[in-house]
This record gives C-alpha cells, structure tokens and sequence, in this order.
C-alpha cells in the first residue's frame, strides 16, 4: 500500500479514533484500519469517497472496526473539540490559501497529546516541475504554493503542536513527475517512457527490494514529499481540568461509541 506517512511513526495503535483529513480514495485510511485504528476519512471531493467509502466500511465491519467516509471541509469540520487520537492531513496545504487556519481546526479536534502527521511535496522537487513547465502548478486543482518547510513547521507550531519528527517519501516517484512536466501534463499518458514508468511504479509498489531501496536512498536524494510529525501541546486550562483517569475497559468503549456515531454521520 502506497502510503506517505509512516503510521509506525504516527504511533497508531488498535482502538485509536483516527482523521484523515483530505483522505481521497483512503489509503491511510485502510492503513491505519489494518492496524486496529478506528478511522473517519473526509474529503471535499465526492468522487474519491464513492469510489472508497462502501469498500472503507465492509473492510471495517471485517476486521470489527468502525471506519467511515464524510464530504467536508477541513476549515470546518464536523466534529467536537478534542475528538480524535491521531489526525492526517497528507498533500492538502499546498492547496488551500489560509492554510494557518485549516491547521488551527485540526488542531481543535485533536485530543491533548495526540498526534497529527501533515504532509507537503518538497521544495527541491516543485520547484524541478517548475522549471520545467506550467502546466503542474496551473492545471486544475493544481498547487498554488511553494512551501518552506520551517514555514509549515511555525504554522503548526503555532497551531499548538509540537514538533516531534521529520521525514521523507516517494522518491521514486520524483523521476515520474519530472518526465510528465517536461513533455506537459495533459499530454503525458501519450508518452511510451511515461507509460513505462508508470508500470516501474506498480512494479515497485510491490517489491519490498524497492520499498527499501527508495527509504534508505531515494527519499534522501529526490524525496517527492515531506511529512511533519507532532504532538499536540495541552493548555494550561485542559491541563487544570483534566478529568480522573478512567479505566481502559471504560476508555475502549467510549471511543468506540463515538467512531460508531461518526461512522453513522458519514453513512447517512
């Protein structure tokens, strides 16, 4: 499974209620549902969801899980204050203009100490494909920003995370956009190289040679993407209200319940 954060990293763990935010067709989604995760996926675009959501809760229902899928809008999201465990919000900043307020909304729905892992392209490579052609940053939907990392880094400092780690991926699949943007996006597929490196990346997808090699060379040579892990800081006003501890029997439940509502907000 083609995944940009390392959900290790991440530390989900079974019974986690998970967000991904931005989720399209889900692939972190079903990730985090292999490892135990409860999981709520959201997305502006309904076409990805149709495609994903009825395959999202049959693999749940499976594994006997709760995972869902629900069109919104990570500036306002329908959840309350301190919801979830573990938030993703892979490839979305680079698209959205106020991107210091999308990260302030999920910071609302992350539980104090939970952990939210966010995900960038690199500067190196957009800014290859912008040497190279127009058509990657002015084809529809396409990036309206390159970013600095220690910009994005402040942002979600001053969301109310603190940073936690760094790290690299898709280095293989650097080479691929850069073939695409030199022969021009809309007409890329045309290309017998492009379409024979795509079948490279299938290939690769499935290969544990390749996913070593592209972890320990490739995504420190020619990373396509850059992902931010942290961990959200309690206030001093959460920290003084802090409820007693309660049991894990009582927690399991509880957070069950309330992936169970979710899951029946996103099926309705």
């Amino acid at each position: 499974m083609l995944l940009t954060v390392d959900l290790e990293r991440l530390d989900v763990q079974r019974g986690d209620l998970l967000l991904d935010a931005g989720c399209g067709e889900g692939r972190h989604c079903f990730g985090a549902l292999e490892r135990g995760a409860q999981v709520i996926g959201l997305d502006l675009d309904m076409d990805p969801l149709r495609a994903a959501s009825e395959r999202l809760q049959l693999r749940a229902t499976a594994l006997n899980s709760v995972g869902g899928m629900i069109r919104g809008s990570t500036f306002e999201l329908p959840f309350a204050d301190a919801t979830f465990d573990k938030v993703i919000c892979s490839e979305v900043m680079e698209h959205v203009h106020d991107y210091p307020a999308a990260l302030r909304e999920l910071a609302r729905v992350t539980k104090p100490g939970g952990r939210i892992a966010v995900t960038i392209p690199t500067k190196s490579s957009e800014k290859m494909y912008l040497h190279l052609g127009d058509d990657y940053f002015e084809s529809p939907g396409g990036h309206i920003r390159i970013f600095e990392p220690r910009t994005l880094a402040q942002a979600i400092a001053n969301a109310g995370f603190e940073e936690i780690g760094i790290g690299f991926a898709h280095g293989i699949h650097t080479p691929y956009w850069v073939l695409r943007s030199i022969v021009g996006l809309p007409r890329a597929d045309q290309f017998r190289l492009v379409r024979a490196y795509r079948w490279i990346l299938i290939r690769a997808a499935v290969s544990r040679f390749m996913h070593r090699f592209e972890g320990k060379v490739l995504n420190y040579i020619c990373p396509k993407s850059l992902i931010l892990y942290a961990k959200k800081c309690p206030s001093a006003a959460e920290q003084s209200a802090a409820a007693p501890v309660t049991s894990s029997a009582a927690a399991a439940t509880a957070s069950t319940e309330s992936a169970a509502a979710l899951s029946r907000s996103a099926a309705s």
